[in-house]
């Protein structure tokens, strides 16, 4: 939506906003809902990438191929752990990566901040 699409509907008295404002998700339930959503499609691009059906996945992880298509729409009844497991028995690979900021002296050191990477490998056959 445009810029000025938006102020208009503002200025009709409207709100704008995505599911998520509509939900009144917090920051953390918004962070889980897009990793979840970003991992499915990450397991189906790297199966594509491979060659591969989702009943050759569904072997690799000895389950069958509407338990992979619902892992790559991210169902409800899919958890985060099947996601990863999936994705990396595709063939992908996630690197956790971790920002270190200066502290200066006296005060508290802050949290790592942590970045998950998602690497969808394209050269990979089939095994």
């Amino acid at each position: 939506m445009d810029g000025a699409k938006r102020k208009a509907i503002e200025a009709a008295g409207w709100k704008v906003g995505d599911a998520a404002d509509f939900l009144e998700m917090s920051d953390e339930e918004r962070q889980l809902l897009e990793t979840r959503a970003e991992l499915a499609q990450a397991v189906r691009r790297q199966r594509e990438a491979r060659h591969l059906s989702q009943k050759q996945l569904g072997a690799m992880l000895k389950t069958s191929q509407p338990r992979v298509a619902k892992i790559e729409r991210a169902a409800a009844d899919v958890s985060l752990d099947q996601l990863v497991r999936a994705f990396t028995i595709a063939g992908g690979r996630i690197v956790v990566k971790t920002a270190r900021t200066k502290v200066k002296q006296g005060q508290k050191p802050a949290t790592p901040k942590k970045t998950l990477v998602l690497e969808v490998a394209t050269s990979k056959s089939p095994e």
